[in-house]
């Protein structure tokens, strides 16, 4: 066995093998010495590549699937109580545990677990610190809730003691964590459906403060809600970063934006300046992500030209801001963006291109839809056309009170040009007509909104 150490456990099954999570801790654990079984719904791309690992997949899920030998069952926070596996473990008295709380006792085998946290912007974040930890030989394993876009997977095993990760606040998940460097992007109103209000999604990310190891570090952002109650009395050190130099320790100078709407910057440690960048990702929001991983590495000791270099070569990963083709002369640009502050942040950057932009956007979720409608509605003011495609539900049953016929109305009242669509092929129909040369179409949201723009392209 190798440094993970799951007490009295050597078999393990994973309902839902082929989620992008799941599927990574599979491996990780597949290469430290463990049997790893798995099970879904469907087969994908994702299943065939664990079956050549030499993965026992199994589809679809079943009762049968676990075996009287299995020591440990793994599910997600999205696995009911009726899913048939779930019952046969519990049946069978099986130990069973979330996969967040699997990745809390794997992080104890690592000294320098950097766990990357933030309601936006962390999956970018943690990909581009990863290709700076590479840069530097510290030979990380790395979990990421995306494709990095240096070679398209979500994970690497290392063999060193550091472990760079993404940290998602839902359901409280990285509670189960304990960090050697925590970062906090930002905080803002988001999952609502959980948390209820902004109190309780600052409350969160406190207890994700106060659980960094002592005499590790927090990085956070200057200026976010709450700021006070997270950092008060941490027994870490901790490190602000913002783009004003009167906010935070770290921050950035001499800022100018190319044609893409990337950004080249000083980045400053108070008075000191450390390093000029030009970023290969657009935005100021990839600015301030670039920031973020500075300023943790310069704890952690990585050369400054070692930071420099690697973050000027970033690759960041798939679906921020990703490149898909042109349709006619239009560029089309696809886009995770489904908050109305990744919203904004993304259009932002598509309007120092120059081009005129139009928004293809897949609300995702009823209660985010709802609870953040007039923040929607504000969202989409870098916008020149912007098309609505039906809600994506994801893990929500249908609510009749709310739709994108309704985010559409309320943007023509405001002002803006928005037209909804009732399914993919009638936007696709209409961007077909609608779409000039130069134009830039961003496929925006968390569902497969995406499609639309491959099919544009495959025609």
């Amino acid at each position: 066995m190798g440094k993970i150490k799951l007490n009295m456990t050597q078999i393990i099954h994973f309902i839902g093998i082929g989620g992008i999570s799941m599927s990574g801790l599979a491996e990780v654990l597949k290469k430290d010495g463990y049997f790893v079984s798995g099970s879904d719904d469907m087969a994908s791309d994702i299943t065939n590549h664990l079956k050549s690992l030499g993965i026992e997949v199994n589809v679809p899920n079943a009762a049968e699937n676990i075996s009287e030998d299995t020591d440990l069952v793994v599910y997600t926070a999205a696995v009911r109580e009726n899913n048939p596996e779930f019952q046969a473990a519990k049946r069978m008295n099986k130990r069973m545990m979330e996969r967040a709380e699997l990745l809390g006792e794997i992080l104890k085998g690592y000294d320098h677990a950097i766990c990357i946290a933030g309601t936006h912007g962390k999956t970018t974040t943690t990909s581009i610190f990863a290709e700076v930890a590479l840069a530097a030989g510290l030979d990380p394993t790395i979990s990421i809730g995306g494709h990095m876009g240096t070679d398209g997977s979500n994970y690497r095993v290392g063999q060193s003691s550091y472990f760079v990760m993404e940290a998602c606040e839902y359901s409280n998940s990285f509670h189960h964590w304990h960090p050697h460097v925590g970062v906090i992007l930002n905080i803002d109103a988001d999952h609502l459906d959980f948390f209820g209000d902004l109190d309780g999604v600052v409350s969160s990310f406190r207890k994700f403060a106060e659980n960094i190891r002592p005499g590790g570090l927090l990085v956070v952002r200057a200026g976010q809600p709450g700021l006070d109650i997270v950092t008060a009395g941490l027994e870490c050190d901790v490190v602000t970063f913002a783009l004003n130099q009167h906010e935070a320790r770290f921050w950035v100078d001499d800022v100018e934006y190319d044609n893409l709407g990337r950004p080249s910057f000083d980045v400053m440690d108070g008075k000191q300046f450390l390093a000029h960048i030009t970023l290969p990702l657009p935005g100021q929001y990839n600015m301030l992500n670039a920031l973020a991983c500075f300023a943790a590495a310069e704890w952690l000791g990585i050369d400054t030209q070692v930071t420099a270099q690697a973050l000027m070569g970033a690759k960041g990963v798939k679906r921020r801001f990703q490149y898909k083709g042109t349709y006619n002369g239009a560029e089309i640009i696809d886009d995770y963006a489904h908050h109305p502050t990744e919203i904004q942040a993304c259009l932002a950057a598509a309007k120092r291109t120059g081009r005129r932009v139009v928004c293809l956007f897949q609300p995702h979720t009823y209660s985010r839809t709802k609870n953040h409608l007039n923040e929607f509605v504000q969202s989409f003011d870098d916008a020149d056309l912007i098309v609505l495609l039906p809600i994506y539900a994801a893990r929500e049953p249908f609510d009749p009170s709310i739709s994108s016929a309704v985010v559409t109305e309320m943007l023509n009242v405001k002002g803006s040009n928005s037209v909804h669509f009732n399914s993919f092929e009638k936007a696709e129909q209409y961007l077909r007509k609608n779409l000039h040369p130069n134009d830039m179409l961003i496929t925006m949201g968390a569902g497969d909104v995406y499609k639309v723009g491959e099919s544009l392209l495959s025609t």
